[in-house]
């Protein structure tokens, strides 16, 4: 399974990405593994799961081109 991911921090920052273990990706992110979302607490505002890698790198590619994740959060 794949998963489409959302977080938001402290600030209203928000990062998108997709990963097939979200729990991990997410300690991951808070630990400072990932230099864009370093320095921050981040939490998953919303996610989306798929079966297929290339349907979740299609998605998360049009939520960072379309600009619709800043319409949810």
């Amino acid at each position: 399974m794949y998963y489409v991911y959302l977080l938001k921090n402290e600030a209203g920052k928000r990062y998108i990405g997709y990963t097939t273990d979200l729990r991990k990706r997410l300690a991951d992110h808070n630990k400072g593994g990932t230099p864009s979302t370093k320095g921050s607490t981040w939490e998953v505002a919303y996610y989306e799961a798929y079966a297929s890698e290339q349907d979740a790198k299609r998605r998360e590619r049009r939520l960072k081109n379309s600009g619709q994740a800043r319409r949810w959060l």
